[in-house]
């Protein structure tokens, strides 16, 4: 496990699998890199973001896979937050094999002092991320639906790294904590 550097006591991590895309396996889409959000998977994923919003959740840096879904799933956010671009940083660590290791070396080398940290990818590799940070030998039965949020507190204490899984939220449930709010 990669320990976190000492200018960082503590590290809020947000998961978010990409929005709804074009068909896997679309003619259209040879590379299946360059297959984008859906104009219902956009919608869902503004609606998903203003839900984050109302949740009271906060981003210093948003981290994004290089793949077009996942790229347009983090402008989103970063729109509805108002992060300007120098914020968001895209990154084949969260592309498989990348191993959790990879992508905290990244955010540090990035992004060495923020704390609330949006990861914006792709299942299976979120979910393995995910337990490889929770030291789980397998992968963890997470159903990380297109445009949900998974949250996990990262903290060191004598120079041991420990991880807690606070919370996940389907995009409807995040689209409801926006209908509440507004």
């Amino acid at each position: 496990m990669v320990f976190l550097p000492d200018t960082c006591s503590c590290w809020e991590l947000y998961f978010l699998r990409h929005g709804l895309a074009g068909q896997h396996g679309d003619p259209k889409y040879k590379d299946d890199s360059l297959r984008p959000l859906t104009s219902q998977g956009r919608e869902k994923l503004r609606r998903a973001a203003l839900g984050m919003q109302a949740l009271g959740l906060k981003f210093d840096v948003i981290f994004a896979s290089p793949y077009l879904r996942a790229t347009q799933t983090a402008q989103i956010v970063a729109q509805i937050y108002k992060i300007k671009n120098k914020k968001m940083h895209l990154t084949k660590k969260l592309l498989p094999p990348a191993s959790i290791e990879d992508v905290l070396e990244e955010i540090y080398r990035h992004s060495p002092k923020s704390k609330n940290i949006l990861l914006a990818g792709h299942e299976p590799h979120l979910t393995e991320l995910i337990s490889s940070l929770l030291k789980c030998p397998k992968p963890l039965p997470i159903d990380l639906k297109k445009g949900g949020l998974c949250s996990i507190s990262i903290s060191q204490t004598a120079g041991q790294t420990n991880a807690v899984f606070n919370w996940l939220l389907t995009p409807t449930q995040l689209m409801m904590l926006a209908k509440e709010k507004g």
